[in-house]
């Protein structure tokens, strides 16, 4: 056999083998990461469900053979529920903006909903009284503060994303002056009030369970699993726009029309979230990177139920330990906050970018 027909032969035998091999785009790099995925969701999901089963019975001044000691529980429960709505909103609405805009930095708080939510509560105190403002309260107050954060969102996206120049990072910053804008008038208001009206203010104006009212959950849960299960349902198109917008386009993905879609669901999640339980501004992006760091995948099919299970396990642990252990209820969110803030300080610094 002449070398040039050695050769020939070697080619053949390369190409045939190539055929052979199973090509596969894997969510994970290797079945090692796959099992530690698993592992470490279940047991987030196991602690989570201790810390409420922790909530709901720990330190129940009632007895357990009492009458009184479901009624106790009852109580608890809305909290509890409280809590799994937030958890949803903020955990699918952060992992979905910082997709859409390919930056994990950003939260969905830049496009003002927490500066409308301030600027609504202060609006009411300062121009009907106290009296109003202790009774703007209910479905009716919900709804309306819901409303009013998605049509406000709706109108940024149609004047900012429709049309021949539709721009996301204008999009954005045109919601930070927004936002701005609204904090500046709500603190003017707020130096106006009297003492005992700014304290009744200042109240809500903390992101609290306790703001959440059982009322609000006949409207609010049935729209957070319709939105959150188009969320996840999504989560393949978010795949793709997560590479860009050239890369989706010539995936056939329509990028504008995807976009708006993903950020009227954001908006709608984070319009919830704020007007039950009031600002969480750092809450959500805690638990994006720390879902980024513990599931190792490109795929949202795995990030959102990581960041569903981090985001339930952050707030119900953090309810329990400041309530039961330093009966310090006050706090919970200041903590939340504290700690997302660090985080992000701490993720800023390392990127050195923003």
């Amino acid at each position: 056999m002449t070398t040039l027909e050695y050769r020939n032969k070697e080619n053949v035998e390369i190409d045939s083998s190539l055929h052979n091999v199973k090509r596969s785009a894997r969510a994970f790099r290797s079945k090692k990461e796959e099992k530690r995925y698993w592992i470490l969701l279940i047991t987030l999901i196991v602690l989570g469900v201790l810390s409420s089963y922790g909530l709901l019975v720990y330190n129940n001044p009632v007895p357990i053979d009492s009458p009184s000691f479901i009624p106790v529980v009852r109580r608890r429960v809305d909290a509890l529920v409280a809590m799994i709505i937030a958890a949803i909103c903020q955990s699918l609405s952060t992992v979905a903006f910082q997709s859409i805009t390919n930056n994990r930095i950003i939260t969905p708080s830049l496009l003002g909903f927490e500066s409308l939510y301030s600027t609504i509560q202060t609006s009411t105190i300062f121009f009907f009284g106290a009296g109003a403002f202790i009774n703007f309260t209910g479905i009716g107050s919900f709804a309306f503060q819901v409303i009013v954060m998605v049509l406000m969102s709706l109108i940024l996206y149609g004047w900012l994303l429709s049309g021949k120049y539709g721009n996301l990072q204008l999009m954005l910053l045109v919601g930070i002056i927004i936002g701005a804008g609204l904090r500046s008038v709500s603190t003017f208001m707020r130096r106006l009030l009297a003492p005992s009206e700014f304290d009744i203010l200042q109240a809500r104006l903390f992101g609290s369970v306790n703001n959440a009212n059982s009322e609000y959950y006949p409207v609010a849960i049935p729209i957070v699993i319709i939105a959150g299960f188009l969320l996840i349902a999504f989560a393949k198109k978010l795949n793709v726009l997560s590479l860009g917008k050239d890369v989706s386009t010539t995936f056939g993905v329509k990028h504008q029309a995807s976009i708006i879609y993903t950020l009227i669901l954001v908006a709608v999640l984070m319009s919830i979230s704020t007007a039950m339980v009031g600002p969480l501004t750092f809450y959500g992006f805690l638990i994006a990177t720390l879902s980024y760091q513990a599931a190792p995948t490109y795929d949202h099919r795995y990030i959102f139920p990581m960041a569903l299970a981090i985001g339930f396990l952050i707030i119900t642990s953090a309810y329990f330990l400041m309530y039961h252990i330093f009966n310090a209820q006050g706090v919970v969110s200041v903590i939340i906050e504290l700690f997302g803030g660090i985080i992000f300080l701490i993720v800023i610094l390392r990127k050195r970018a923003l």
